[in-house]
């Protein structure tokens, strides 16, 4: 009867203290997990960062190149402009020189 009592206490002890384990398996489980998903959040976060100071430099030189193309066709056109009053110019002067001879 002694041998008995011991089994009938031995047996819930020993599925006690296997249900901690378990229990205390899906604890560390779960906690794992949740650390992998915080990791996870933290590089989605970490790359949307990178990507909005990437994007944003790209606007700046994509601004700059605009303000340069702008500044060459100002340019160009004022030179154009130039070159069409010494073209003007040309032409009426070789209207006076004709103007002189005849």
């Amino acid at each position: 009867m002694k041998h008995t009592l011991l089994a009938l206490i031995a047996v819930p002890s020993i599925l006690l203290v296997g249900c901690d384990r378990q229990k205390a398996a899906i604890d560390d489980n779960k906690e794992a997990v949740k650390n992998a998903i915080d990791d996870r959040k933290d590089d989605v976060e970490s790359a949307a960062k990178e990507a909005t100071e990437r994007t944003a430099r790209n606007a700046e030189i994509d601004k700059a190149q605009i303000e340069a193309d702008k500044v060459s066709v100002q340019a160009q056109l004022d030179a154009d402009k130039k070159k069409v009053d010494a073209e003007a110019d040309a032409a009426k002067a070789k209207v006076d020189a004709e103007k002189k001879d005849n």
